[in-house]
């Protein structure tokens, strides 16, 4: 039995820590201590309690040790991996991000990663991050480190940046469910019960949520080829690929959708976008899949307003409450997450494992600058990740790819220099603001900056955009 220590920053989760716990829990020939750390302590409290619920489960194999730890030094010491989990600002400063926006005509999905929603979370999380670097190099510098907050591509750019030495990666489910989407075309146009995820033989590269599959095999069929016929056979009504799922089964759930403009966009390229339709419209030009609300409901998605999240948030931190009371059992069941699969990996557990990552270009993804973040297969061995050199995309989609990546690279950097103009510049560039005039885009940078003052006001010196 391997016994090792995790730091889990943000380890208040209301949802991923739980998920996370249940996997380990299940994770044979795996023990250790678990040091919770997150600014709402009481929270960190609950997913002690519940882990140690989980612990007395009869279907855990594999029992931990929790604590809570009130400052993040004490959590990082001698941590062997570093969870980083993080809610950067409230449902209040999604709000803004999300819907102010609105009265300029633009509409957004989810608001995390690109445009203006996207800048904005930003603004907030890459100076969080620069301090969880700084303690991490100081605390446990040879540590692996995984990413799950978002904005994955500047958080994991900013953890290189302040400590290169970094062993640090970000974790991201989006590909899985576009490999649950090519294990419904095999099911659909070859007649063969449904693969399984892991028997799809995949090339991806791109950035995070806007990356693209342009290979994929199972048993040696090429799935790319039979995609045509399902596009067909689905296109209007949409398929949605989640399994236990009914293919229109996306209708009544705000996060799911019916892949169409997935399937439209390997229409147009012949590639397919390895991404969920709601990350998807987001990094294109907001005419062309989410121009208003019609465009969601044409598009067989779903715009999730925040105020729906709040209501899904309270629902999850009354289940918390109601585990860690022992009023309802945990659910000790093993996740479609490749976290700890990754984690025994790389302690030389199990034998190599390929996975998408996100990691700083090393020559693995042509067309992308060298050091911005991009998201490929990469071999996880014993404590080696190495990125394996994907397909290059097709020229039009690197395009659209690069103006994003460098967007985001100029987000990054602008933060960094603490640079309001360097900021603005990459948020009036987004693909989404492309109906603004100059004039709109500053009072709308300036609107969203004020709604979430509280979290920028110790990081920048002014904010007030100067012309």
């Amino acid at each position: 039995m391997k016994r090792i220590k995790i730091a889990y920053i943000g380890g208040g989760s209301k949802m991923w820590a739980r998920v996370f716990m249940n996997d380990l829990a299940l994770a044979d020939g795996l023990c250790g201590e678990i040091a919770l750390y997150d600014i709402d302590i009481p929270a960190a409290r609950t997913n002690k309690r519940i882990g140690e619920r989980i612990n007395a489960a009869p279907e855990t194999v594999s029992k931990w040790d929790y604590t809570v730890c009130p400052e993040i030094g004490d959590a990082l010491d001698g941590a062997d991996f570093v969870i980083c989990s993080i809610l950067p600002g409230t449902f209040d400063e999604m709000e803004a991000d999300v819907h102010l926006p609105e009265k300029y005509g633009i509409y957004q999905s989810v608001g995390d990663t690109v445009g203006p929603g996207g800048v904005l979370r930003a603004m907030r999380t890459v100076p969080i991050y620069e301090g969880f670097a700084r303690e991490i190099k100081e605390h446990c510098p040879d540590a692996w480190v995984l990413n799950l907050t978002n904005p994955m591509t500047a958080c994991t750019k900013t953890l290189y940046d302040v400590f290169p030495e970094i062993k640090a990666f970000g974790c991201c489910h989006e590909v899985f469910h576009a490999q649950e989407f090519l294990c419904c075309a095999a099911h659909e146009i070859l007649g063969v019960p449904r693969p399984k995820r892991q028997e799809i033989v995949s090339d991806a590269c791109g950035i995070n949520h806007f990356t693209w599959i342009t290979e994929a095999q199972y048993n040696g069929v090429d799935l790319l080829k039979i995609l045509p016929e399902f596009i067909d056979r689905f296109y209007e009504k949409g398929y949605c690929e989640r399994e236990g799922i009914a293919p229109d089964g996306f209708r009544d759930d705000p996060f799911l959708y019916g892949n169409k403009v997935k399937m439209d966009l390997f229409g147009r390229f012949g590639v397919l976008a390895a991404a969920g339709d709601r990350h998807l419209v987001e990094f294109m030009n907001n005419s062309w899949y989410i121009k208003d609300k019609a465009d969601a409901e044409r598009w067989l998605y779903h715009l999730t307003a925040v105020d729906f999240r709040r209501k899904d948030g309270a629902q999850k931190i009354e289940l918390s409450r109601r585990i860690a009371d022992g009023t309802e059992k945990p659910a000790v069941t093993k996740s479609d997450e490749e976290v700890v699969e990754l984690m025994k990996a790389l302690l030389g557990l199990i034998p190599p494992k390929v996975s998408n990552a996100n990691v700083p270009n090393v020559g693995q993804m042509s067309g992308l600058p060298p050091g911005s973040v991009v998201e490929t297969n990469c071999v996880f061995s014993q404590n080696s990740l190495k990125p394996i050199v994907s397909k290059p995309l097709p020229d039009e989609v690197n395009a659209l790819v690069s103006r994003n990546a460098f967007n985001i690279e100029n987000t990054y950097y602008g933060i960094k220099n603490r640079d309001l103009r360097m900021i603005f510049e990459a948020f009036v560039n987004q693909p989404l603001c492309s109906c603004l005039t100059l004039s709109d885009a500053r009072e709308l940078f300036g609107a969203m900056t004020a709604a979430t003052e509280k979290y920028l006001k110790d990081y920048y010196p002014t904010l007030r955009l100067t012309k």
